[in-house]
């Protein structure tokens, strides 16, 4: 089960597509973030939604919210995949432990050892304020991510 919204984010510690780690805690007091878990790199649907999202990467720019995307694919998987796609946020490896902060948040699929499409988006003080999750094979709006922002900094 997913977790919910006005819940306290867990905190994590993942390494990023250029081997940097990213603690969640690191954004607290400085600015939102915008988590976007999804299934696989170089798979049809997640890089359609990435893309949207790189080509209005606006959205969250403007309203000063960190978009970070998180798979179980390994930081060399997204670091070549991020370099083909032109992503310019963060790709987070949940790696290993394999799929743990996935799990936390309530999105992995044991069955198929990923993530489902979820998406927190996440407050100042670490409170997850939005959240919205697809059935599997089906793509997460634009405007979810519109509005969520919207909703959050408005």
């Amino acid at each position: 089960m997913a977790l919910e919204n006005d819940t306290l984010a867990p905190d994590f510690a993942l390494i990023d597509q250029f081997g940097q780690t990213v603690h969640l805690s690191d954004f607290r007091g400085v600015k939102p973030v915008t988590l976007v878990f999804f299934p696989l790199a170089f798979s049809g649907t997640c890089q359609g939604e990435l893309c949207e999202l790189r080509d209005h990467i606006g959205i969250f720019a403007d309203a000063n919210v960190e978009l970070i995307g998180i798979s179980v694919d390994s930081k060399y998987t997204l670091r070549a995949w991020g370099e083909d796609q032109g992503y310019t946020f963060p790709l987070l490896a949940d790696f290993w432990p394999h799929g743990q902060v996935a799990k936390e948040y309530g999105v992995f699929l044991e069955e198929k050892g990923f993530a489902n499409r979820a998406t927190f988006v996440i407050d100042r003080d670490g409170v997850i304020r939005s959240s919205f999750i697809t059935a599997p094979g089906q793509p997460r709006s634009l405007e979810a991510y519109r509005d969520a922002v919207a909703e959050l900094v408005g």
